[in-house]
């Protein structure tokens, strides 16, 4: 199963559709699940398939040894002229991130790990910013919190870095939707001094910001594709 690490090297590459309804998003996972079960792209190592709770849409968390084999993939003609224009048809929006995962914390120290076995209330959050100001935020978010630790419910987070520059991702790891709202719905004043400050001082960078929850349906990696 997929782990969640700064140390293995992967690039990490968030593909983010949007669609109108929940028919598009069973359409989306079903084709989506056919290409990951079917995937032997050379440098390719797992793919996490992610159906939306909040708001029909579909993400697929997947792990490269690099980017030029991610350029490889999407310079493929059968990417281009097939791919490509199945999911245009399918969707209101479409985010290709490639990323790379700057730190890792969870409840426990316990690894961080994507599988549909385990029943993640999960939450994925896109915030944009300027170049200039990106390796600041980035700071922000990374920093360690024994606060977050506390939280029922809470399993994990992680920051990763857009490697284009203006975007830093938050994956996160919940038990439920009911602790996740919880926390996210805490007055500011009920939030210790250290949080409030840099949620501030975040807001102030951003030049946009997207969430969507999920739940993880479908995995694979290189070791279960390899005989």
């Amino acid at each position: 199963m997929p782990l969640i690490t700064p140390d293995n090297g992967s690039l990490t590459v968030f593909n983010l559709f949007n669609t109108t309804d929940l028919q598009k998003q069973a359409t989306l996972l079903e084709a989506m699940r056919g290409i990951i079960s079917n995937a032997n792209y050379d440098g390719w190592r797992s793919s996490t398939l992610h159906g939306g709770i909040a708001k029909p849409c579909a993400a697929n968390y997947i792990q490269w040894r690099s980017l030029a084999d991610l350029r490889e993939r999407y310079e493929g003609e059968n990417f281009k002229h097939n791919t490509v224009p199945y999911f245009t048809d399918l969707t209101t929006s479409v985010h290709l991130l490639k990323t790379e995962v700057v730190t890792v914390q969870s409840s426990a120290d316990a690894p961080v790990l994507i599988d549909p076995d385990r029943d993640d209330f999960t939450v994925i959050v896109l915030m944009g910013c300027d170049g200039a100001d990106q390796a600041e935020l980035v700071d922000l978010m990374t920093k360690p919190d024994e606060w977050m630790r506390t939280q029922p419910g809470y399993r994990s987070h992680s920051i990763l870095r857009g490697l284009d520059g203006d975007i830093v991702v938050n994956y996160a790891q919940w038990d439920s939707q009911a602790d996740y709202e919880r926390f996210h719905d805490q007055p500011e004043q009920q939030r210790p001094r250290h949080d409030r400050d840099m949620r501030a001082r975040a807001r102030s960078l951003l030049t946009s910001y997207e969430s969507n929850t999920y739940e993880v349906v479908f995995s694979r990696s290189l070791e279960e594709a390899t005989p």
